[in-house]
């Protein structure tokens, strides 16, 4: 239910703790030492975290039986941001598509974080919601860092979005989510044009064991979870296409990490490597015509465009469309008028 990561503030990982290790600490294992220094937390969900690749040691992952030495700085991470008793509420406009006592359905736009964390503890998403509904209890100020926030897409990412208004619609629309019931559709610009038109990629998302701040895509369960995206090509172009995605998995950078799996990341996607040419000859005139479509669209070209669940007190199946932003139509339109 994560997700993504640039270079600082739409990574999915947050720092929870920084731990400078004493110069008088005998050695032993990272496992023992965490359980000790971490409250309500097992030692097999330190080791978990561990295995996941979510602590670091010096900036590099290791091992759960890893032995701490003195001065270590040991750095913990977790996919959600920090608890905090207090969110600022903020006014910042926000583009709702629908709005019911339970439910708040919006069309996020590119650029705007969807929750507070290291980094942006101010200007996301939930600091606009917690002002638009700041006299209900969910999203008061003494509430934890997420409320009414059962899922999340990528800081430039676009599209739609939903937030439960109380305890009950965020647990309904949570079980949802757990269950894989809700559908959600994504429309990407990617490069190249795939050689099946449709098709299902299947593997294990994790972190990159090179660079935490990525996911990677695994062979093995031991790897990491299951993600599954069924992708169709809607149009093509010369060297990129427009592609739907349907996930049946919603892991984080899912998508962006499957289609780049397969060699056609989205079009200007920095993290996975769509912010450069791999398709086509790299003329002259050509390269000015790629600058100028990354100057229309400066971020990954994805569009969060559908999302359908069942209401949690009506239990009316409800669907929602949103256009996509207007710098992935500026995009499109780029790739359908050039001939090269």
């Amino acid at each position: 239910m994560t997700e993504t990561i640039d270079n600082t503030t739409e990574q999915e990982l947050f720092e929870h703790f920084n731990i400078c290790v004493d110069k008088g600490q005998m050695l032993m294992r990272m496992d023992k030492f965490l359980a000790h220094r971490i409250v309500n937390r097992s030692r097999s969900k330190i080791q978990t975290s561990i295995e996941a690749g979510n602590v670091l040691v010096n900036d590099k992952t290791v091992k759960s039986n890893y032995q701490v030495k003195p001065l270590d700085n040991i750095k913990v991470l977790m996919e959600y941001p920090p608890t905090s008793d207090h969110i600022i509420p903020e006014n910042i406009p926000l583009d709702i598509i629908f709005e019911d006592n339970e439910i708040l359905v919006i069309n996020k736009n590119a650029g705007l974080v969807v929750h507070p964390g290291v980094g942006n503890s101010t200007g996301t998403l939930v600091n606009a919601v917690a002002f638009h509904l700041q006299n209900l209890p969910l999203f008061n100020e003494k509430e934890n860092m997420r409320p009414g926030l059962v899922h999340r897409i990528d800081k430039n990412t676009s599209g739609i979005i939903v937030m439960a208004k109380n305890d009950f619609s965020l647990a309904y629309l949570g079980k949802q989510f757990f269950d894989h019931s809700i559908e959600r559709v994504y429309r990407a610009v990617v490069w190249g044009v795939p050689k099946k038109s449709e098709g299902t990629i299947t593997s294990y998302l994790g972190r990159d064991k090179r660079d935490h701040k990525k996911m990677f895509s695994y062979e093995h369960e031991e790897d990491g979870k299951l993600a599954i995206t069924h992708y169709k090509v809607i149009e093509h172009f010369n060297y990129a296409s427009l592609i739907e995605c349907r996930l049946e998995t919603g892991r984080t950078h899912q998508i962006r990490v499957h289609m780049a799996s397969i060699g056609h990341p989205v079009f200007n996607d920095e993290g996975y490597g769509g912010n450069q040419i791999l398709k086509g000859l790299p003329t002259p005139e050509y390269k000015k015509y790629i600058q100028h479509c990354f100057e229309l669209c400066p971020r990954h070209a994805l569009h969060a465009k559908f999302l359908a669940f069942t209401h949690p007190k009506s239990l009316e199946r409800l669907s929602f469309d949103s256009a996509y932003a207007e710098d992935i139509e500026k995009l499109l339109a780029a790739w359908r008028q050039k001939e090269v």
